[in-house]
This record gives structure tokens, sequence and C-alpha cells, in this order.
């Protein structure tokens, strides 16, 4: 049985820390340069240089150590690059980390390079996404359960249902896949997060916000609204008293706490294009960008699907969700055309369902609970399952019973 490859989205961030890799070919600069500019990596601060490790050691004899060190070596001589190793060793500082990028294969090498403390040994030519997850395993916790991951659900346009997306999907992770899941509402001004889960809390994410010099994952947890064992939400005050004038980073520091215990964090981002949504966009682990079918949101579908795309290199592209779709009366672009224009195959087609939906949100209720074996609601369940990886069930097949074995040998003995 052949062993999975690692999946690039699990890849947990890497911590606030410094790095500075001496490189002796162009080809592994490149990839540290690229690997720098991942979203995993957004909060190290990265230098490349030249040199390898005669340069460190100069280096590093009048400067401290950053908390990682990336060592690129082409020698073949084993014992001239330990005695240069053991010179490093002289002037790097305790707590620094150590990793060495070669270029031969050769296990009792890497045992040597390990009895020495090195960290880790690569070998190349490597990806940007080998150098990230190397970089991120050095702050792995050995045992630990995996980060919370992040999936951020933008509208192309307003209006299209982008909210009712994500929550519904938040709703599917909880009931269909049993997973810890937390909504977080980032429409400060108008977010409906409370009122479609009928909720009404005190408070919410603005006082997380608003002020961060007491946030923690203390305060984090009591400002969690619960509406089920595995579903909490994270509402909007949805009130116009002060304006939301954020930064850019206004988020960080509550998603980051969400990470550390939530396996499944569903971000609601309004439509708006701020340094902070981009931000957000960008670092999350998954983005379904959802649109209707016209021109409209095919547009602005395209012109996000293209710029995250760009930014997040490493990443799959996002995932296209068709909302409000076979409308009746109203001419529409066809899904097959709206998803060749977009280059990406769509995630779920949603048939708008007047009745159900307007049911649903006067209620405040997830489709699900007012018709479970609805279109609709079987596409969030799909949709969740292809987002978490895991396989989609088939649709009619029959549930395992325990008469199953009683009556397969009936019907053995029956055709005996």
């Amino acid at each position: 049985m052949t062993e999975s490859p690692p999946r690039d989205d699990l890849i947990p961030p890497v911590p606030r820390i410094t790095l500075q890799a001496f490189c002796e070919t162009a080809e592994v600069a490149a990839a540290l340069e690229a690997a720098a500019a991942d979203r995993r990596m957004v909060k190290a601060h990265v230098r490349v240089q030249t040199g390898g490790v005669p340069a460190a050691v100069a280096a590093y004899s009048q400067a401290p150590t950053p908390n990682v060190v990336l060592l690129e070596t082409r020698m073949t001589s084993q014992p001239d690059f330990l005695a240069q190793l053991d010179q490093l060793s002289e002037v790097c500082d305790a707590g620094s980390k150590v990793m060495v990028l070669g270029h031969v294969n050769d296990v009792g090498f890497y045992r040597e390079l390990i009895r020495r403390g090195v960290s880790e040994y690569l070998i190349a030519p490597v990806e940007p996404i080998d150098l990230v997850r190397a970089v991120s395993g050095l702050y792995a916790t050995p045992g630990a359960p995996p980060v919370g991951r992040t999936v951020a659900v933008i509208g192309a346009k307003g209006g299209v249902g982008a909210s009712t997306v994500a929550h519904n999907l938040g709703w599917s992770f909880s009931r269909k896949l049993a997973m810890a899941t937390v909504i977080v509402d980032l429409d400060i001004a108008f977010g409906t997060a409370g009122l479609d889960f009928n909720q009404a809390p005190p408070q919410g994410i603005a006082e997380a916000i608003f002020a961060p010099d007491r946030l923690d994952a203390n305060m984090v947890d009591r400002l969690l609204s619960k509406c089920s064992d595995r579903l909490s939400l994270l509402t909007a005050p949805a009130v116009l008293d002060r304006t939301c004038d954020l930064t850019e980073t206004a988020f960080d520091q509550i998603i980051d706490i969400l990470r550390t215990s939530t396996p499944a964090i569903v971000l609601d981002v309004p439509h708006v294009w701020t340094a902070w949504a981009r931000r957000v966009l960008i670092g999350a682990d998954e983005v379904v960008v959802v649109a209707a079918p016209e021109l409209a949101s095919l547009r602005n579908a395209k012109n996000l699907v293209d710029l995250l795309r760009q930014a997040r290199p490493n990443d799959r592209p996002p995932r296209v969700v068709l909302n409000q779709a076979s409308l009746a009366k109203r001419p529409e672009i066809a899904a097959a055309d709206f998803a060749k224009a977009l280059d990406v195959a769509l995630s779920a087609a949603i048939p708008f369902d007047a009745q159900l939906f307007g049911t649903a949100a006067n209620n405040g209720q997830m489709v699900a609970e007012i018709q479970p074996g609805s279109k609709p609601a079987e596409a969030f369940d799909e949709l969740a399952q292809a987002i978490a990886g895991r396989p989609a069930e088939r649709r009619g097949a029959r549930a395992a019973s325990l008469l199953d074995p009683l009556l397969s040998k009936i019907v053995r003995r029956k055709a005996s």
C-alpha cells in the first residue's frame, strides 16, 4: 500500500521567528525567496544571503544568531563540512536551530549531522513548499493535535448569498462531519450570523478586536455563543454605534487563538476590499468564492481567483461555488461556461429554492434543519467533505446493519 503524499494545506503556520539562510546556488536562494512569500511564513522574518557556512561563521562571530540558520553546502567531503560546522557551533547561540541543505544523499552523513545537533537535513533540489514544511516542522509539537484549519468564504458580489453558504458550511462541518467548529462573522456592522442561528449574544467579535490588549483564550471562550455541542459562533454586533476602520492585522490574534483549540474555523468575510480582508483571504487554509450565475459575479470572481492564485502559489486554487442557480425566468450564465471562464472546476452549484432558503432565514435555521434531503443541503455536506478531505458518501448507499452477516449467509445458502 503506497503512502499518500502530505497535504500542503495541513502545514501549520510558522510562528514569529527570524531565519537567515546562507546559500551557495542561485536555485536554492530563489526557492527560499519563494518560500518566504508563502502565506504560512507571513510572520517569519527571512533573510537570504550567499557564502555558505564560512559566511555564517563570519557573520555570527560579531552578531547574535537568529532562531533558525539554514546552510547550503555543495561539499562532497564530509570531514571538511563537519569541520566548518564545528566552527559555526562555537559562535552559534544555544537556542538557535540549524538546518542543512546538501547535494549528497547519504544516510551516514545525515546521522552525523543529527548527532551534532542539526535539526533538519534537506537534499537539493527543493521546492519552496518543501522548505516551508521543513521550517514549520521545527516548531510542531510531537503528538500535539493538528492546528485548526481556517476556511474563508467571500462573495464575488454583494447579495450572492456568501454568508448563507458560510453558515450552512459550518453547520455541515459540525453535524455531518462531527468536527468542533466556530463560525466567525467578520462583518462588524452588518453581520447576520446571529440572525441565521437565532442567537442574540450580548458580546461578540467586536469586544475582541477593539480590546486586543485583553485578548486571550479565556476571553475568546467567553465571547463564543454556543449553538450545539460542536458548533459555536463569534457574532458581529451589527450596530452602527462606531465605525470599523480596522488595521490590516486586526483579526490575526483572534484567528491564531481559535486555531489552537478548534479544528474548523469558518470565516464569513464581507464583500469589501480592505487590507485586512485581503490578509484574511490570503492567510486562510481554504478560500471559497461564492458567485451568482451572472456577468458581474463572473468578472469579480475571476479577479479574486486570479489574485489568490498569484498570492498563494503553493496552495490549491480557491473553490468556487455557484449559488442561486436555476432561478426561474432569469437569464443565467451556464455553469460549464462559468467554470471555463475562471479555469477552475466548480466545487458546487446550489439551486435556488425561494421557499426553502426564505423559511430558513426567517426561522433562524439552516437548510438541513428545514429540509435535510434537499439538493442544497446535500451540496453543503459535499462541499464540507471535500474541504475536510473526506470521501463523499455514495448517494443511496444503505447503512450497514447488525443483521448483514446473517443475511449474507442466507443469500449464499439459497444461491447454493
